[in-house]
């Protein structure tokens, strides 16, 4: 971290700098403040700082199976730039605010670059072009800036309208350059009042206007805007919105979003990734890149395994196209990620469980704010409630407040002995989001389900009712590893993985070490391919759409080819078509030890549409019989039980297993040696390379 050149820090500044990290404090006591300020307001404390980057493809970071990419290349060439600003001087912009925007216009002006070609039209009801038909290079426009004198209404439409067609027409004319960036900066402080009115109808305009040929970045000052006008129009044709507050120092605000945009350095970005092996990524394709911003692409890798991600970025710059690439080694990149995350926490920065999920975080945070834009473009009621859903749901599971959340602060009642009273029991569902397109709704809580299951270190249990027998072992994994529970994938088209997290032995047992499920997905290939994922946390459902639901609503989504239902901090029921559904039970813990990580228990509950051909750890018992059986004693050993499972003996010992997340104990015949004999071939035919690796069973069986 560096800081930039900057006039003197303020009083009672300090700032400590270490590798990675700097911490910056400000702390003046009420003397010092007021010399600051006395209007009320005790001032904005800005920081100003850059990152230092390794010039090309830029940096990566990778955990837990995301990725974010950070691209924020410098020391390029400006690209010249074709700029129309126009300017509202309706009468609310009387006093202040067009004081204010004359300075930064001022101010602005300077900063054109040789090369850079302009115009002003400034509205009211009346539109008043500086040099019209025309784009001119750097020149003197003061005279025309300092004349604006604010009078009459708002004509929002036919500002848009004139400023575009100086742009058009310079485009299309002999002095227009292919190599340049192309922009209008609208700023207005209130709604539309003259010409056309409706929202609607001037968005339209625009686009027909714009027709994609150049970018609209909008600015609004004040309380009287029409901001979701300014936003999508901003969004709809390339650019963005900023909101000036009706007391904020709007010259200021003005210089800082222009240097925002008065550099351009690319145009036409495109980011891409080794095609199958990342999903979910999020904006890829870029318009324009402004110099002192930063590019930030996230997604979700499909095979956390690899070895390595190819990345590509293609670009323009002036008349040059721009061509980076590399293989990024993930394995590489994880470690060092991982290293920062512990370095933060361990200089003190709150992090708290955020830090583990930090980079899937920063994808949902991106996502989030895709799903806003899109909703905010919605041209149909669907639509808008598809993305609502989207980005409501992860709001929630993030924990981030968005304009679709509430955030809710509790003041905490104090008992007479002036201890604090227990907070509040809050019903799981209250307050849940709705979709009609995704059919969601409130879930009941009651719920079956067998024996069958792979829960704990992992422990499975199995149950044969014909039989009347219940069989259990162990599989001691290793952390990393995904087992294949059920596989189907030929037959009935159903898959399910668990991934193994690993921790430390408690004490005192013969264990090294901890296994547990950490993650169970549920493909499903017909009659479309989709896919439940369940962590402790959340629950992704793909299926006509992704939805991402937090694992403490208790809620239910029926999407196609796939249905889940969750109790809130208990279980999730996964139904595939009317006659498959397993069920996963949550284990969390308020105050894990040591040895505790929160992990997830696997159920079968109706196996009903699972074919005879079905395998899988626990899949290839579905339709078995077993059989007890006592070998007789020789010498001086006593008599020994073995089971008899497709013509092997197993030797087993009876065993007691508590499952059902501890409610219930179950008498069982235990297998030893990760189920040596008992399961078709061995542990390691188990292993699958990915969440989503639907291979079919490759091997024969044991024999006796």
């Amino acid at each position: 971290l560096r800081t930039h050149d900057q006039p003197p820090l303020p009083i009672t500044t300090v700032i400590k700098n270490e590798k990675n990290v700097c911490k910056i404090t400000f702390s003046p006591n009420i003397i010092q403040q007021a010399k600051i300020t006395t209007s009320g307001i005790l001032g904005d404390f800005v920081i100003r700082y850059d990152v230092q980057r390794d010039m090309g493809i830029g940096d990566i970071q990778v955990l837990n199976g995301h990725f974010v990419h950070y691209f924020a290349p410098k020391d390029l060439p400006a690209v010249p730039k074709n700029v129309v600003f126009v300017i509202d001087t309706s009468a609310s912009m009387l006093g202040t605010k067009i004081r204010q925007t004359k300075d930064a216009l001022f101010t602005i002006l300077r900063d054109l670059r040789p090369g850079d070609n302009f115009n002003f039209v400034s509205f009211s009801n009346k539109i008043k072009v500086w040099q019209p038909n025309r784009l001119v290079p750097v020149t003197d426009a003061k005279k025309f800036i300092y004349m604006l004198a604010p009078t009459g209404g708002t004509n929002i439409d036919g500002a848009i309208q004139t400023g575009s067609s100086l742009l058009r027409d310079y485009l299309l004319g002999p002095d227009s350059s292919s190599n340049s960036v192309s922009l209008i900066i609208f700023l207005t402080d209130g709604r539309p009042t003259v010409g056309e009115i409706q929202s609607v109808a001037i968005l339209g305009n625009t686009r027909s206007a714009v027709q994609e040929k150049f970018c609209i970045f909008t600015i609004g000052i004040g309380n009287d805007v029409d901001y979701r006008l300014l936003e999508r129009m901003a969004l709809e044709n390339c650019g963005m919105m900023r909101r000036i507050n009706e007391e904020a120092d709007a010259s200021a605000m003005l210089k800082g979003f222009y240097n925002e945009i008065g550099t351009p350095l690319l145009s036409d970005i495109r980011i891409n990734y080794t095609e199958n092996s990342v999903q979910y990524v999020t904006q890829n394709l870029f318009t324009n890149y402004f110099n002192g911003s930063e590019i930030v692409v996230a997604g979700k890798l499909t095979n956390e395994s690899a070895e390595s991600l190819h990345v590509q970025v293609t670009a323009s710059n002036n008349d040059k196209s721009i061509i980076l690439e590399t293989d990024v080694p993930l394995r590489h990149r994880q470690i060092d990620t991982e290293k920062n995350v512990k370095l933060a926490t361990k200089l003190g920065v709150a992090l708290g469980s955020v830090a583990e999920d930090f980079v899937e975080r920063v994808w949902g945070f991106l996502s989030i704010k895709e799903g806003l834009r899109s909703r905010l473009r919605s041209q149909t009621s669907k639509d808008r409630e598809g993305h609502t859903q989207q980005a409501t749901n992860l709001s929630m599971t993030y924990h981030f407040l968005t304009p679709l959340t509430n955030m809710v602060v509790e003041k905490p009642e104090v008992l007479t002995d002036g201890t604090m009273a227990p907070a509040p029991t809050i019903t799981p569902g209250a307050g849940e989001a709705t979709s009609p397109a995704n059919e969601l709704r409130p879930t009941k809580k009651s719920i079956t389900f067998s024996k069958t299951s792979a829960d704990g270190d992992p422990h499975f249990v199995v149950e044969f009712p014909l039989s009347k027998l219940t069989v259990c072992f162990n599989i001691n994994g290793e952390p990393g590893h995904i087992l294949g529970l059920v596989s189907d994938h030929k037959y009935s088209g159903v898959t399910v993985n668990g991934k193994l997290i690993g921790a430390p032995a408690p004490p005192g047992s013969h264990k090294q070490q901890r296994t547990y499920f950490s993650t169970i997905t549920i493909v499903v290939d017909k009659p479309q391919r989709a896919y439940i994922e369940v962590t402790p946390k959340k629950v992704i459902l793909d299926g006509r759409d992704r939805i991402v639901l937090p694992c403490h609503s208790t809620v239910s989504v029926d999407s196609g080819a796939l249905s889940v239902a969750i109790v809130g901090n208990s279980n999730v029921t996964v139904t595939v078509g009317g006659n498959i559904s397993f069920v996963i039970l949550l284990h969390r813990y308020k105050n894990p030890a040591p040895y505790q990580r929160d992990h997830l228990g696997f159920y079968i509950g109706n196996n009903k549409g699972l074919s005879h051909n079905c395998h899988g750890l626990l899949g290839q018992f579905l339709y078995e019989e077993v059989g007890l059986a006592e070998l007789p004693a020789q010498g001086d050993t006593k008599p020994s039980l073995v089971l008899k499972v497709k013509n092997r003996s197993v030797p087993v010992v009876q065993k007691s297993r508590r499952i059902y997340s501890g409610t219930q104990s179950v008498d069982c015949w235990f297998a030893r040696n990760n189920a040596a004999k008992l399961i078709d071939g061995e542990y390691k035919d188990y292993l699958m390379s990915h969440m989503f690796d639907t291979g079919d069973w490759p091997h024969g069986t044991n024999q006796v």
